[in-house]
C-alpha cells in the first residue's frame, strides 16, 4: 500500500477556498462522487449514497457565494454520517433490517448545526446493527472493509465513518461513541477520531444505545478538522437534557501552540503484555516525542482499566434492552407476517427475531438477564458501584498529569472474520470503554504502522483528559500530531 503524507489544515481551508471561488462546492462533491465510484464497491464505507441530494446542497452554496454571502465556517466541505444520526435526506437504517426502510422526519441537533455553516452531507455510512460491535462485520447489509488493506476490517462500531474518511471518500464524518466506537475505527483506519464529555455534544436524533454511554463525535484527517467539527456542533440543547449548559471552549485559536510543562501520564496497565508488539513500539514511540517536545512522562495506575470490560458489558446491554424495547413491529419498522393464532406476543418475538441480528439479540438477552428479578442487585447495581470508581480513578490519575497516553486498540486492524469468539471481539476495546463509563473526552490519531502479512496497517494512540478539557485534550494530540504528520492510503 503506498501512502501520503497529509498537510494538517482542517476544514477551514477547504471552505475558505470554495468561499473564495477557487473551487466551487459542486466540484468538490464530483471528486467525492467519482472516488465512491471507484472504490465504494470494494469498501462498502457507505449504506447510502445521496449523490442528488449532495449535488443539490453544493449548488446551493455556489449560488450563496455567487451573490456574495458567507454560506458558513464548513462551506463546501463534505461530510459522512453515521447511519444511527437521523437525517430527513435518505434512510435511517442503523445497519438493521428493522429499519431498512426508515425515513426519519426530523434532522439530529448536530446535523443542523453543520449544514447551517454549508456542510454538505455525502451519504450515510455502515456500522455495527444499532451500534453493537467493534468491527463493522455486525451490518445487516453486509460488512465494510478497511482502506489499507480490503482483507481486514475497518474497527467498529463506526466503521463505515471511519473508512470513509480513510479512503478520501468525504473531508469529515460523524460517529457515535458508546465504548470507543469513533476511536477504535479511528486507529485502525489511520484518521483522527474525537469523543467528546458526555454532555458536550447534543445526542437528539442519535438512535440511542446505551443513553449514559453514546456520545456523537467527529473523523477527520487531522487534528484541526476534529476541533473545528466539535465547535461547530457542540453546546447546549433544549432538546437533550443530559446536554451541558457550559460554554464551547475555543480549541482553535492556540491549536498549534505546544503545552509548556504539559505532563503526559503513562498508565502502567496500557503497556500490558497483551499489546501487539507493533503497538508496544508505537506507544513507546509516542512516549518518546513527547519528551523530545518537552513534556514531562509520568507514570500512573488504572487498576480497574481489566474491569471495565466486565462492567461496561452489564452498563451497555442493560440500556440497550431498556432502548431497544420500542422496536416492536407495530408502531415502526419490521413487522413479521403473522399466522393463524398468533398473538401480540408472537408479533413482538417473531418481528425481533427477524429484524434484529445475532450480536443485537445477545445483547438484548444478556441486558434482560442483569436487570430480571433476583439479578439486578447482584449485576446492575454492582456495576453502577465499580463504575463510581473507575471515575474516581480518573480523578485522581489527573492530580498527577494533564492527559494519559497509550493503545487506542490492543492490535492492529484483524482480518475479516478473524474474531469468531464474541470475548475476544470485546477486548479490543479494553482501552477505550473507560473513557465512557467515566464520561471524559479521548482522542485517537496515528502515530505508526505496523507490517503484517505484506500490508501497512496504521496504529492509533489515545489520548484522554479531565472532563469537559477539550481545548487541551486537542492540544495535545496535535502536539504528537506535529511530530508524527498523518499520511493516509495513495
Amino acid at each position: 500500500m503506498n501512502t501520503q503524507t497529509h498537510a494538517c489544515d482542517g476544514l477551514a481551508a477547504i471552505a475558505q477556498s470554495v468561499r473564495s471561488g477557487a473551487v466551487t462546492a459542486t466540484a468538490r462533491v464530483e471528486a467525492c462522487l467519482t472516488r465512491i465510484e471507484a472504490r465504494g464497491a470494494e469498501l462498502h464505507a457507505f449504506n447510502e449514497v445521496l449523490a442528488s441530494d449532495a449535488r443539490a446542497a453544493a449548488a446551493r452554496v455556489d449560488a450563496a457565494i455567487q451573490r456574495g454571502e458567507n454560506p458558513g465556517s464548513l462551506a463546501g466541505v463534505i461530510l459522512a454520517i453515521k447511519d444511527n444520526i437521523a437525517t430527513t435526506i435518505g434512510h435511517t437504517t442503523c445497519s438493521s433490517r428493522f429499519l431498512e426502510n426508515y425515513r426519519s422526519p426530523f434532522d439530529a441537533t448536530v446535523i443542523g448545526r453543520l449544514q447551517s455553516q454549508g456542510a454538505i452531507v455525502i451519504g450515510k455510512t455502515n456500522l455495527d446493527e444499532f451500534a453493537m460491535g467493534s468491527s463493522t462485520e455486525n451490518s445487516a447489509f453486509g460488512a465494510t472493509r478497511n482502506p489499507w488493506d480490503s482483507s481486514r476490517v475497518p474497527g467498529g462500531s463506526s466503521g463505515g465513518s471511519a473508512a470513509a474518511v480513510s479512503a478520501s471518500f468525504c473531508d469529515a464524518a460523524l460517529g457515535s461513541d458508546t465504548g470507543g466506537s469513533i476511536r477504535q475505527p479511528a486507529s485502525l483506519c489511520g484518521c483522527v477520531g474525537f469523543k467528546p464529555t458526555y454532555g458536550r455534544v447534543s445526542r437528539y436524533g442519535l438512535v440511542a444505545f446505551g443513553s449514559s454511554l453514546d456520545q456523537i463525535g467527529p473523523f477527520a484527517r487531522d487534528v484541526r478538522g476534529c476541533a473545528e467539527l466539535f465547535e461547530a456542533m457542540a453546546g447546549r440543547d433544549p432538546l437533550d437534557s443530559t446536554t451541558a449548559d457550559l460554554e464551547v471552549p475555543d480549541c482553535l485559536t492556540q491549536l498549534d501552540e505546544p503545552l509548556r510543562g504539559l505532563r503526559v501520564g503513562i498508565p502502567r496497565e496500557y503497556r500490558s503484555e497483551a499489546n501487539a508488539p507493533s503497538v508496544a513500539r508505537v506507544l513507546e514511540d509516542a512516549i518518546s516525542a513527547y519528551q523530545s517536545l518537552g513534556a514531562t512522562i509520568v507514570d500512573v495506575e488504572l487498576p480497574l482499566t481489566d474491569i471495565g470490560i466486565s462492567t461496561y458489558y452489564v452498563i451497555a446491554p442493560a440500556e440497550a434492552s431498556s432502548n431497544l424495547a420500542r422496536f416492536d413491529g407495530i408502531r415502526y419498522g419490521k413487522r413479521a407476517e403473522m399466522s393463524a393464532g398468533d398473538g401480540l406476543e408472537e408479533l413482538y418475538a417473531k418481528s425481533r427475531s427477524e429484524g434484529f441480528g445475532p450480536e443485537v439479540q445477545r445483547r438484548i438477552m444478556l441486558g434482560t438477564y442483569v436487570l430480571s428479578s433476583g439479578y439486578y442487585d447482584a449485576y446492575y447495581n454492582r456495576a453502577l458501584q465499580v463504575r463510581r470508581q473507575i471515575r474516581e480513578e480518573f480523578d485522581h490519575a489527573f492530580t498527577k498529569c494533564d492527559v494519559l497516553l497509550g493503545p487506542t486498540s490492543p492490535i492492529p486492524a484483524f482480518e475479516i472474520g478473524g474474531k469468531s469468539d464474541p470475548w475476544a471481539m470485546y477486548l479490543c476495546d479494553v482501552y477505550t470503554v473507560n473513557t465512557n463509563i467515566a464520561g471524559i473526552p479521548g482522542i485517537s490519531l496515528n502515530a505508526g504502522f505496523a507490517q503484517e502479512g505484506g500490508a501497512t496497517l496504521p496504529i492509533g494512540m489515545q489520548l484522554q483528559a479531565p472532563a469537559f478539557s477539550e481545548a487541551l485534550l486537542l492540544r495535545a494530540a496535535r502536539m504528537l500530531e506535529i511530530a508524527r504528520p498523518p499520511c493516509y492510503p495513495a
